[in-house]
């Protein structure tokens, strides 16, 4: 079982940088891929970033050059930084981990509890 407890969030001027952070119990961390999530208003659940366990990295094109997703395993920490913000942005954001090849809402896949980041001058 793996608990992952986020930090960070809140509100940020646009053009402005904020970081997530996403804490892990337990010793598998490492062993699993590594997401960041994120839900807008009345929208779906959507793939921002993703870290493998092999340190590859994958973004969705809307944050390309913008965030960057990052891992410590020495600390069991996922990161999200995100830098020139846009109001697009807004949503909650949810960091994801689970073994490769598994489906995100499949069992031993496991979901922090989700910050909020809004973008607003």
């Amino acid at each position: 079982q793996v608990q992952l407890v986020q930090s960070g969030g809140g509100l940020v001027e646009p053009g402005g940088s904020l970081r997530l952070s996403c804490a892990a119990s337990g010793s598998l961390f490492r062993l699993y891929d590594t997401y960041w999530y994120r839900q807008a208003p009345g929208k779906q659940r959507d793939l921002v970033a993703t870290v493998t366990s092999g340190g590859r990295r994958n973004y969705t094109d809307s944050v390309k050059g913008r965030f960057t997703i990052s891992r410590d395993n020495a600390k069991n920490t996922l990161y999200l930084q995100m830098n020139d913000v846009k109001p697009e942005d807004t949503a909650v954001y949810y960091c994801n981990a689970r073994a490769a090849g598994s489906r995100p809402y499949a069992p031993g896949s496991y979901w922090g509890q989700g910050t909020q980041v809004t973008v607003s001058s």
